[in-house]
């Protein structure tokens, strides 16, 4: 015990070394490089086979370099951060927009992998793959029962949100792979009441990042980005002159919980709005350099007028957005106050299959703000806590309580003022809908219940034309009162809260029959930025 003690010391040694290490060594020439041969690294190499060698008892040194890592990078600012090698390959997937795999959506049901829907032109649909459809087995791994959750790692005392995440990345272990591989699979199809042997060929799988788009009336169009990924731009450039095609004159650009992503990327969407020679955004390095952006000549949308939606959760590039738009007075920005990020990362690659993303500059606005929120490397529990402070300081429900600071006050060109110094402050202010912070009594079975309901009514539900669904499902509440009985609720609901879940049971059923299109068609119906949007239309017309 004594020994062990002693040794912690030589840890916080051993992590206080890596910190020299990169701080002395970064090369900013070449980015994939991040370590250099010197005498730093020379000296952690020693450390390291120190430890392996001589240590009293058995370690891991990638674990114990991957914490060390984490624990100096968590120092330097909140947004500097090591991502190891298990988790690189799916955040890079999700940022690049597309993965190898069989184009498959699916949960588990009962220790079941079921097929909830199949990607559009993807491997699965070519090979008639259903919604619906149990997949038993892949290349003889059984993907049932407790083979399922001894292949997880699953133990008894994992939460579920562990379990879950842990079978998931189980199953996509079976079926993702490399291109132009195989995988046979043997499925049950309920329906028919037999299991199917299938040979899919992997292939190339897209990720949206454009999640919906669709008239909401027939001059006002809506586009929502979940995130900015590299093929995020393509996506909207075809939502937009699909939108533009059928009568587009205003658009509502949603981007709440939109936590950010490329930047070029997001300045090519406000290309599309600005006009040539608008200034976007300016990045700046610590060593005072500045590199601007500025639109072109080649928006398609120009003269459109665009209401951004904005909310707490709304951060990086989703801010360049939001600012851009509102310093340039274009367009009208409705919501809550934005994340507050405006740090600027690179991703280098450390050679094993992990990466560092690393703060290398801050990202101002055109007026010139820095919209990063203030943040403290001894409380970084505070930063990530903020939404629960805004909780308490009433800013979520009443615009006057966004603290602002008059010394970071800019003017827009046509005299509109704004401020610097923490997030994006919207020109139209919507309260957070407080009947929306449901209990899990009410709302935490609605996934299962709907699942269940089309596996069982499937023939029937797959019968539903989108439009006629939105206005007309379940008008005699019949579904809504077969949820509710299960529910044993003590008392009647209260009007508001009753409403409220009817949408939001249609809603799921809309997303398992329609993919998210039919969750936001259904949804704005209550949806009260849309509806402060269809309010300043009527006001403007």
């Amino acid at each position: 015990m004594t020994r062990r003690k002693a040794s912690i010391p030589f840890f916080i040694g051993l992590a206080i070394a890596i910190g020299i290490l990169i701080g002395s060594t970064f090369n900013y020439k070449n980015k994939s490089v991040l370590f250099s041969t010197n005498s730093n690294e020379i000296k952690i190499k020693k450390l390291i086979n120190y430890i392996q060698y001589d240590y009293v008892d058995k370690v891991d040194t990638d674990s114990l370099l991957d914490a060390a890592i984490t624990n100096m990078l968590a120092k330097l600012d909140p947004h500097s951060v090591y991502i190891p090698k298990e988790e690189l390959q799916r955040v890079t997937e999700n940022m690049q927009g597309k993965f190898v795999g069989i184009g498959v959506s699916f949960l588990m049901h009962e220790d079941s992998v079921v097929v909830t829907s199949v990607i559009k032109g993807g491997p699965s649909e070519k090979v008639g793959i259903k919604a619906g459809d149990r997949i038993i087995v892949a290349n003889n791994d059984t993907l049932f029962g407790k083979s399922i959750l001894n292949k997880a790692g699953v133990e008894t005392n994992d939460r579920s949100s562990i379990r879950s995440r842990k079978i998931s990345d189980a199953v996509m272990r079976s079926l993702k792979g490399e291109p132009e591989t195989s995988v046979d699979i043997s499925v049950y199809r309920r329906s028919m009441d037999e299991v199917l042997e299938i040979t899919i060929a992997r292939g190339e799988v897209s990720i949206k990042s454009v999640s919906s788009y669709y008239m909401i009336n027939e001059t006002l169009g809506y586009i929502n980005i979940d995130r900015f990924a590299r093929t995020t731009y393509d996506e909207f450039k075809i939502g937009l002159d699909e939108l533009i095609s059928k009568g587009m004159n205003a658009l509502v650009l949603d981007l709440r919980g939109n936590p950010g992503g490329f930047m070029d990327i997001a300045n090519s969407i406000i290309d599309e709005f600005l006009e040539d020679g608008k200034l976007i955004v300016f990045t700046k390095n610590k060593n005072g350099e500045v590199d601007k952006s500025y639109a072109t000549s080649d928006g398609d949308f120009e003269d459109g007028k665009v209401y951004v939606l904005i909310n707490q959760n709304s951060a990086s590039a989703s801010e360049i957005v939001a600012g851009a738009l509102q310093d340039n007075d274009k367009g009208i920005i409705v919501g809550r106050r934005s994340f507050g990020k405006g740090l600027v990362q690179q991703e280098m690659d450390l050679g094993d299959g992990s990466a560092v993303r690393l703060t290398t500059s801050r990202y101002y606005t055109p007026t010139g703000r820095s919209i990063q929120k203030p943040y403290s490397k001894k409380d970084a529990k505070k930063y990530g806590n903020d939404y629960i402070e805004r909780i308490h300081n009433g800013e979520l429900i009443n615009k006057d309580s966004i603290k602002v600071d008059d010394h970071l006050k800019f003017i827009t060109p046509k005299g509109k003022i704004v401020y610097g110094g923490g997030g994006i402050i919207p020109d139209v202010f919507v309260p957070i809908d407080t009947v929306n912070t449901y209990s899990s009594k009410l709302f935490g079975r609605l996934n299962g219940f709907v699942f269940k309901y089309i596996d069982n009514h499937r023939e029937e539900m797959n019968k539903w034309e989108l439009n006629k669904f939105v206005e007309e499902f379940d008008k005699n509440n019949k579904i809504f009162d077969q949820y509710t009985n299960q529910l044993d609720l003590n008392s009647p609901l209260f009007p508001k809260t009753s409403e409220n879940l009817k949408i939001y049971l249609k809603a799921i059923m809309a997303r398992n029959l329609f993919d998210e299109t039919g969750y936001f068609m259904v949804t704005q119906q209550k949806d009260n930025m849309i509806l402060k949007v269809l309010e300043l239309e009527k006001s403007t017309n």
